[in-house]
């Protein structure tokens, strides 16, 4: 398996503490998220890992540089335009192997999701995606039909709603967890990486043609650390998963 840790936000959500460093170089109980990230996944057995840079990009390149690590870790640089997720994963594709499942995992996501179970359900399923959620209060929400297959998204704060096809009436609603493992091939199906886009529309489109399942896992095993009320929250759960 290899890796994609999308690094390149501005951190907005962070700020002050992003002023003057890049989000993936925020810490949590000491140790910076992009090492978390990074740790994780090469204990996994993961060998190659693709981090993409844009805010404070040389400070990024250079924590890399300056670590040795037990994976083979690329940098797509999106110093000349930030491409969100979508864009970011189409710019960084060629550094894939057109064999191996892609695991991409935000960098400000904290987990013990058991992961190696996620890549086998996704081998067994045959799936194009698999998408880490789990059942919990959100404002946007993935929705999925009795066989787990994606069929829509909603904005419930916007009222907005987008359906894979035909709107369906028996739906459950999961919160995405920013935590995906991708076929290679999904990265052919991907647009143009001239502008920058969201990575879920193009999930809703692949799944008009496509097996997009879910895998859900406990909320107790996830956490987002995107802003500073939640990343003092974290550093409690954080140092508790290293005891």
């Amino acid at each position: 398996m290899q890796a994609f840790i999308p690094a390149a936000g501005l951190g907005t959500r962070l700020y002050p503490l992003t002023e003057h460093r890049p989000k993936a170089l925020v810490e949590v109980d000491g140790v910076p998220l992009l090492k978390i990230a990074i740790d994780r996944l090469s204990r996994m057995g993961i060998g190659r890992i693709v981090v993409n840079v844009h805010h404070f990009a040389d400070k990024v390149c250079d924590y890399l540089s300056s670590h040795r690590w037990d994976a083979e870790v690329l940098v797509s640089d999106e110093s000349n335009m930030l491409l969100d997720t979508g864009g970011g994963l189409k710019k960084a594709s060629s550094l894939f192997n057109d064999a191996d499942p892609i695991l991409l995992h935000n960098v400000d996501v904290l987990s013990n999701i058991n992961l190696m179970a996620m890549a086998a359900a996704h081998s067994s399923n045959n799936d194009l995606v698999t998408l880490a959620v789990s059942d919990r209060q959100t404002s946007r929400y993935l929705l999925f039909d009795k066989e787990n297959q994606l069929k829509g998204w909603e904005n419930r704060k916007s009222g907005e709603t987008l359906w894979v096809n035909t709107p369906i009436s028996s739906v459950r609603p999961l919160a995405f967890s920013g935590i995906a493992i991708l076929d290679p091939q999904a990265l052919q199906l991907l647009p143009p990486c001239d502008k920058p886009y969201s990575i879920i529309p193009c999930y809703l489109n692949m799944a008009k043609s496509h097996r997009i399942s879910c895998f859900l896992h406990p909320q107790a095993e996830w956490m987002d650390v995107g802003t500073p009320q939640r990343l003092s929250q974290a550093q409690s759960w954080y140092h508790s998963l290293q005891r």
